[in-house]
């Protein structure tokens, strides 16, 4: 592909992709937004979702416009629109997704980007040079959590807009469209050989919950691991943990029906809360990702002397949990907060893809559901009853 002039676009007008025009300001998409923190569940009768048509800006120099193909309904999610994770409103939300990419700005053509690559988005943009990303993985982006946080894209501008008013993007992605404006940091390439729905739930889940037990758990050859809360990122972790071959995964929750899909996936037990503690289970490494103080007590006192505790979910800000200061002493235990599975998206994510294509890492096996967008409201209250592993919207 030419390199077009600099803040140009690049955009396919034939099936291959090859022309190039100048184009238009703004297209007109249909998507999710979150009209009013905080109300009453079941989100089916209180209605904070209004799906709708909206103003999206053509990209900038450092951004692609991505026709969304899947979206995978996260915990993430459900958090904003429960208010636990406040941001400004309206917000068109989803920020795990895949899709195809029909225009590209100047820059992120240099960077590598091209009209028809399968992207997945990535819901922590990387500077790669900040404080925080010189960490490895560890620490989030500094100016990337900022624009999370202030609902804009990287360089802090705002593409979507109704009624002459601008709707904020939810960390840097807003998936729940047809189409989505995002910065070259918040995408990386996936082969065509990878499924819309799988490499859409490479982008949060599996890069989540597979950094939990590679990244922030770094388990070890011959390692236990158990597996605390088995919804989207849970599961990811525990089929991440097979897909090593190390020693036992044991998942733990309380849903039955998880139980039994955790042990079709490959894990040697599956046991709940109250089991797993009364059989005296101790790991090395121990994921919660259940997002609750329960939870995070109970991975605790499932963790061997010498181990390590990783908590990815996200709880209510005012929860607390209760842990013996003596334990972490005398046994000489480590608690991990891991965001993101302290991952490097364009690092990772390929990684994840090729355990894919091995036929070590089956990530469709996290889908328990394909919906329509109008259906969001629903999957949110599906979401918040503990029934979902990953529901993903097809487009």
């Amino acid at each position: 592909m030419t390199e077009p002039a600099t803040g140009a676009t690049t955009t396919a007008t034939e099936p291959t992709g090859t022309a190039a025009t100048a184009t238009a300001r703004s297209r007109t998409i249909t998507g999710a937004v979150l009209e009013e923190l905080g109300r009453d569940w079941p989100y089916a009768d209180s209605k904070p979702i209004t799906v709708s048509e909206l103003q999206l800006d053509a990209p900038g120099p450092d951004e692609l416009l991505v026709r969304i193909e899947a979206a995978g309904v996260c915990h993430s999610d459900l958090s904003v629109v429960d208010g636990n994770r406040p941001r400004p409103v309206p917000m068109l939300l989803g920020h795990e997704a895949a899709g195809i990419v029909e225009e590209v700005g100047a820059a992120a053509s240099a960077a590598g980007f091209a009209v028809g690559d399968r992207v997945v988005t990535a819901f922590l943009p990387r500077c790669g040079d900040c404080d925080g990303c010189r960490t490895g993985g560890v620490m989030p982006c500094v100016p990337g959590t900022a624009a999370n946080t202030a609902g804009t894209l990287f360089d802090g501008s705002i593409r979507l807009h109704r009624g002459g008013e601008p709707v904020h993007h939810h960390l840097g992605v807003s998936g729940f469209a047809t189409h989505a404006v995002v910065d070259r940091r918040s995408a990386v390439v996936v082969g065509s050989d990878v499924p819309a729905d799988v490499a859409a739930v490479l982008g949060c889940a599996v890069l989540t919950g597979g950094g939990a037990v590679v990244n922030a758990g770094a388990v070890q050859p011959g390692q236990d691991v158990v597996v605390v809360g088995l919804g989207g990122v849970g599961m990811a972790a525990l089929i991440t943990a097979v897909s090593l071959r190390h020693g036992r995964v044991i998942g733990v929750d309380a849903v039955p029906a998880k139980l039994d899909r955790a042990r079709e996936l490959g894990a040697t037990a599956a046991m709940t809360p109250d089991e797993a503690v009364a059989a005296g289970l101790r790991a090395p490494l121990v994921v919660e990702a259940a997002g609750h103080p329960r939870a995070f007590e109970t991975a605790f006192a499932l963790t061997a002397p010498g181990g390590r505790t990783v908590t990815v979910g996200l709880p209510s800000p005012t929860a607390l949990a209760q842990v013996s200061p003596l334990t972490i002493t005398a046994e000489a235990r480590t608690i991990v907060g891991s965001y993101l599975g302290s991952a490097v998206p364009s690092r990772d994510i390929p990684r994840y893809a090729e355990l894919w294509r091995e036929g070590r890492l089956p990530v469709e096996a996290l889908i328990s559901s394909h919906i329509a967008l109008d259906e969001i409201a629903a999957a949110m209250d599906t979401l918040a009853e503990g029934r979902a592993i990953r529901q993903v919207i097809r487009f």
